[in-house]
């Protein structure tokens, strides 16, 4: 893939007709209802009583990004360069800071990071300081993701700073449970009953809570299902660019 995108003018500020405020870029397509199921979390989350008053976000959704966890566990097409061109395009159409609602494709951003001159606010990193914030503490979370994130130990890794040790699935209930509804989702189909299993399994070994740590997880896992919070990386996600975007910074 080319690494070249389309330039927009140099005078975007000056020909703009509104004051210029801060704009978020959205990398998606990694699937796509979980990019659109972001930006719905990404309005409900910010503050304002009227269109004027929420913020500028420009999404590339890109469903042709080659898929991650095969990436990483199969020797399959690498998505940097994917990855690559479309925060290049978010930077070119005007990106201040970039938001990548997928937990996999976190495992490539080092690379992203380096070649694209615009802040990506890191989901793993967000939810790892919301967790370890929690009160009463948290000491022992479970973990629903694709196969690539648990074997990358993306969160794992994040974690073990913060002091939380990690549980996920056995092998069994991970492939027939969490990736199969994973699968199931993103073909459009809910069952919601796999998610609602694994879960439990990691409950009875003393989870206390569960991060539903692949952005379909959210779409077929409800809170009321489980004796314990269920942690949303792309609600922790969405509002950490707000805050970032609203001068509010990282923590």
């Amino acid at each position: 893939m080319s690494d070249t995108v389309f330039d927009l003018p140099s005078s975007r500020a000056a020909d703009y007709p509104g004051a210029l405020g801060p704009t978020i870029g959205v990398l998606g397509g990694m699937g796509p209802a979980a990019t659109a199921d972001f930006y719905a979390k990404l309005i409900r989350a910010t503050p304002a009583t009227t269109d004027q008053e929420h913020l500028r976000v420009i999404i590339w959704s890109d469903p042709t990004t080659p898929d991650r966890t095969r990436a990483l566990l199969e020797g399959g097409t690498d998505p940097t360069p994917w990855l690559v061109y479309g925060a290049r395009v978010l930077a070119a159409g005007g990106a201040d800071v970039i938001a990548v609602p997928c937990n996999t494709a976190h495992a490539f951003l080092p690379a992203v990071v380096e070649r694209v001159g615009v802040p990506l606010v890191h989901m793993i990193e967000q939810t790892s300081r919301h967790l370890a914030a929690l009160r009463p503490p948290v000491r022992k979370v479970g973990l629903l993701a694709t196969t690539g994130t648990v074997r990358a130990r993306l969160y794992e890794t994040w974690l073990a700073t913060a002091g939380i040790a990690l549980l996920v699935p056995d092998s069994t209930s991970q492939a027939e449970e969490v990736m199969a509804a994973i699968r199931s989702i993103k073909a459009g189909k809910d069952d919601r009953g796999l998610l609602a299993r694994a879960a439990r399994r990691l409950v009875d070994r003393d989870a206390r809570a569960i991060i539903a740590g692949c952005t379909e997880i959210p779409l077929g896992l409800e809170t009321g299902q489980l004796p314990v919070p269920v942690v949303d990386p792309t609600q922790v996600l969405a509002e950490a660019v707000i805050a970032h975007a609203r001068g509010g910074g990282l923590n």
